[in-house]
């Protein structure tokens, strides 16, 4: 959840609102493709900023999770692509499906599967545990996305 972000967004002391948000997930896997990772995420549609992401499985409580995140900052509209999950899960007042509103997520995903070796489909980088796998690829997301330098003076 990018907290910095979100209450940089508040003007006064009313409630936070996401407009527009964009919803998928993309596969990852980590030791070897028996070890499947999903990373379920969501960007403001407007601005193409992530405001919160989980990794999971493909189970849909991982989008319960996510979703959880996202519930105290009203969101007005949801774009998705047409996985069954978002539809059971998110009211349909809210819900528009389609391929023509999620192009700024699922060029993040391009972004993601480019400068993250190990997110690409057929590689030989990988990752050996889970614990790595999440840390690399949130540490990426907090650098690339919300400009956060990662401070290593406090290491050793």
């Amino acid at each position: 959840m990018n907290e910095v972000y979100l209450k940089n967004k508040k003007e006064t002391d009313i409630d936070i609102v996401l407009e527009e948000v964009e919803m998928d997930e993309m596969w990852s896997f980590y030791h070897d493709k028996k070890h499947q990772i999903w990373l379920w995420w969501s960007v403001e549609h407007r601005t193409d900023t992530p405001a919160a992401f989980v990794f999971g499985t493909r189970e849909h409580k991982y989008l319960d999770e996510l979703l959880l995140l996202l519930k105290p900052y009203s969101i007005g509209k949801v774009y998705t692509d047409n996985n069954f999950a978002y539809s059971s899960k998110i009211d349909k007042d809210k819900l528009v499906i389609g391929k023509k509103n999620t192009q700024k997520i699922e060029r993040n995903h391009l972004t993601l599967r480019t400068r993250i070796k190990r997110l690409c489909r057929k590689t030989i980088c990988f990752s050996k545990n889970l614990e790595i796998h999440k840390a690399v690829i949130g540490t990426f997301i907090n650098i690339f996305f919300y400009n956060r330098v990662f401070d290593d003076s406090t290491l050793l």
